[in-house]
């Protein structure tokens, strides 16, 4: 079975926020996730404490496109002469072309900001990417691994169990944990963010993860959990939670900044009671941990409104 380092990428700066995970399998090596390119040397440097070269890895895996998870999959590619890179098929053809995931990222943040974030994402070899379908599995020296597609959160979004050792690596679609606010025992939250939030597959996914045979979940962000029907149950209620305030705030008619006010305000309650204390969103340190997930989860459950809206007037 392989074993898993845990890297910390200091994602923009903070520790514990996001991690890409180094298996080892014999003289080999794989990486699941990449963060962005700013995180590659230290990727790098991981590989070389385990006796590792470059030369020596095999797979870089992706659980999906999104920057902080994929980001650096060009620059970790082109230093990695051997690997083969193994995404979702509906993930594979913007890692081979990132023309439209660029140019949408570059709307969002302006072209400096992303630069200052992503750096550039360069197009990679179709010959060096594999898809990999539901249920489909790898052989890797010892190991075997299983690819399970996982929506609601990205629909092409795909998680990484290791049968014999029980490890899953699921990306976003598991939910979120961050070390610094777990001082009163296990609290994780959904990710919602735009532009593929489905609460009814996003709970479906998060079953099937606790259903794998998974003894230990790896969270991008951030590290292992062992309390998979513990999360699994807190994941499941907050998507209740969810659904409610997409259905609540489709039926106010409310749009534009009345319409992100109202679902702003049902996306801090359910924080507030996913961390047991309804004033949570007033303590500033403990808040501030947590204040761009609750930024892009009321993006995303705005956009899901709007959508369904259009998805009926369009029928």
């Amino acid at each position: 079975m392989a074993e898993v380092r845990t890297v910390d990428t200091h994602y923009l700066g903070y520790p514990r926020f996001a991690a890409c995970f180094l298996l080892l399998e014999g003289g080999r090596a794989a990486f699941v996730e990449t963060n962005t390119n700013f995180a590659v040397p230290k990727l790098l440097e991981a590989l070389r404490a385990s006796g590792r070269a470059p030369e020596d890895v095999d797979y870089v895996i992706v659980t999906h496109v999104h920057l902080d998870h994929a980001g650096g999959a060009s620059k970790l590619m082109a230093v990695c002469p051997n690997a083969t890179l193994l995404a979702h098929p509906r993930a594979a053809k913007h890692l081979i072309d990132p023309a439209k995931l660029v140019a949408s990222a570059e709307q969002v943040y302006g072209v400096e900001r992303f630069a200052a974030l992503y750096g550039s994402i360069e197009p990679i070899a179709a010959a060096r990417v594999r898809t990999m379908g539901d249920e489909e599995t790898l052989r890797w020296g010892e190991t075997t691994l299983r690819f399970l597609h996982t929506r609601g959160h990205a629909n092409h979004h795909f998680c990484v169990l290791d049968e014999a050792a029980r490890n899953i690596f699921t990306g976003d679609s598991f939910g979120l944990r961050y070390p610094a606010l777990q001082d009163e025992g296990l609290v994780v939250f959904p990710s919602t963010s735009p532009t593929d939030f489905d609460p009814v597959a996003a709970r479906e996914s998060v079953r099937r993860i606790a259903a794998s045979g998974a003894a230990r979940a790896y969270l991008t962000h951030y590290g292992e959990c062992d309390a998979l029907d513990a999360a699994a149950d807190s994941l499941c209620g907050q998507l209740d939670a969810y659904e409610v305030v997409v259905e609540e705030a489709d039926a106010s008619g409310r749009e534009g900044e009345e319409l992100a006010t109202f679902v702003r305000a049902g996306v801090e309650a359910i924080f507030a009671e996913a961390f047991g204390d309804r004033a949570f969103m007033r303590e500033e340190a403990r808040r501030a941990v947590v204040a761009m997930d609750v930024d892009l989860n009321a993006q995303g459950v705005a956009f899901a409104v709007e959508k369904r809206r259009h998805k009926r007037a369009t029928a």
